[in-house]
């Protein structure tokens, strides 16, 4: 069975190429011209994948995100024209999984989206269980429970968590985590990595300004330290 792909883009000449692209790469595709008629479709067709412009009139991809993450947990790629860090940075911090900056390439985009798809629905061993000190991370299920509390993560996160909890003081490059994430690390993408970190450290840390789960390791990237107390 295809998966249901919905394209949000105000200009119909892009609407149009991606859908024509994503249909020829064996997805099935439905479009919405801005926010407001993507949450209708969205509610509607229930998509395993978003392709989200950022900047549309009526309602903003922002506005999107904020309303319809309320309502499902569906993996996200941004599309942004904006060279500047903190609109891609607002986008992840919303809950975006991803983001592709224009002009980008069909083939480019067909990777990250497969990639997002395989993360979202990544097959596990049903007692493939890890624990470290408060935090309990079960892959089959794909829930996080920390003190009890289960907490709620996109799959770009629960990924990203069960990387550094798998190795354990071990520093992994922010390349490396994003490799371990995309199945391809695409150089000037590091910054992505930052923000899921931001993004968890704010669910799983009891202060996420004095870390003591996932630590940054200066000048190389980040390492998970349960020992921290």
């Amino acid at each position: 069975m295809s998966k249901k792909i919905l394209v949000v883009d105000d200009k119909k000449e892009l609407r149009d190429l991606l859908k024509q692209y994503l249909n020829q790469e064996g997805f099935e595709v439905a479009t919405a011209i801005n926010g407001q008629q993507a949450l209708f479709v969205a509610r509607q067709q229930r998509p395993d994948l978003i392709v989200l412009d950022l900047m549309m009139p009526e309602m903003s991809g922002y506005e999107f995100l904020r309303a319809y993450s309320r309502e499902a947990d569906t993996p996200t790629i941004i599309l942004t024209a904006k060279t500047e860090e903190n609109d891609k940075v607002l986008g992840l911090e919303l809950g975006a999984d991803d983001y592709v900056t224009k002009p980008f390439s069909m083939r480019e985009l067909t990777a990250r989206v497969r990639a997002v798809l395989r993360r979202a629905e990544k097959p596990a061993v049903e007692s493939d269980v890890l624990r470290a000190a408060d935090i309990i991370l079960d892959r089959s299920g794909r829930v996080v429970w920390v003190a009890d509390r289960q907490v709620d993560l996109t799959p770009s996160e629960f990924d990203l968590l069960a990387t550094l909890m798998a190795a354990p003081g071990r520093a992994f490059t922010r390349l490396e985590l994003l490799d371990r994430l995309q199945g391809a690390a695409f150089e000037g993408y590091e910054r992505t990595i930052d923000v899921h970190i931001r993004n968890l450290r704010t669910k799983i840390e009891h202060d996420d300004a004095h870390p003591r789960y996932i630590e940054t390791v200066y000048g190389v990237g980040y390492r998970f330290a349960p020992q921290r107390r």
